[in-house]
């Protein structure tokens, strides 16, 4: 319920504050608010399949999230975080400054669609890094790795370290697809070169979150995630 509620307050912030401001002075066949209504129950949904997908599969295949283990057991939060943190920080920060320098070969629709792209501060962080982190690390990437793991050694054993970069890569490949709607949406249509910045940028970052979430567990992917977001805001 713990992972639930975090997530669910980036879908909130979102259907709040993003949604209703990207449908402004567009004809809709609803009311604006019934819209974003639709949106947060759709999100909620989907959200927690992602999180019953966890925790029935992450535990099987050596992924962990201790911060939500010790918030379920009643245990100090200070130790189950304290090995993440600070490679979260840094994978942030490295992926932050990398996405920074990828930003100056956008294409130029997608350059100049940039304002609208925008978001909110705390859409960025509640939903960006906890919310994505929940549905691409946490559900997907578990169940990619789950997968290969039963597939390829018939459920014998510890992942492969193939099989865990397959999963990263895959879900972090995924991760940009899901990008796809909104740059369409922005740009008004999907060229090859958008297609090709938009998967590339947001997979650098899937697979640094993706490794992060293998090694050190999923907070560090959400660190690393929110402190990226950050330094992309306030370097704008």
């Amino acid at each position: 319920m713990a992972m639930w509620l975090a997530g669910f307050a980036g879908v909130v912030v979102v259907a709040v504050g993003v949604v209703p401001a990207l449908l402004a002075g567009k004809p809709l066949p609803l009311p604006v608010w019934a819209v974003s209504l639709i949106s947060a129950v759709q999100s909620g949904g989907l959200l927690a399949l992602a999180v019953w997908s966890g925790l029935s599969l992450a535990p099987r295949v050596g992924l962990r999230a201790p911060l939500f283990e010790a918030i379920g057991a009643s245990a100090p939060l200070a130790a189950a975080l304290r090995p993440q943190w600070l490679a979260g920080l840094l994978g942030g920060l490295a992926a932050g400054a990398a996405l920074k320098m990828l930003s100056a070969l956008a294409p130029a629709q997608l350059a100049a669609a940039a304002p609208a792209l925008d978001l909110p501060l705390a859409a960025r962080l509640l939903y960006g890094g906890i919310t994505e982190e929940l549905l691409l690390r946490w559900g997907l990437m578990s169940a990619l790795l789950w997968l290969f793991w039963r597939l390829l050694q018939r459920a014998s054993g510890r992942p492969s370290t193939a099989g865990v970069a397959a999963a990263i890569v895959a879900a972090a490949l995924l991760f940009g697809l899901g990008h796809l709607p909104a740059a369409a949406a922005l740009t008004g249509g999907l060229t090859a070169p958008v297609v090709g910045y938009v998967i590339g940028a947001n997979a650098v970052f899937g697979v640094l979150a993706g490794w992060l979430f293998w090694r050190f567990g999923l907070e560090a992917a959400m660190l690393a995630h929110a402190t990226a977001h950050l330094l992309l805001y306030f370097s704008a």
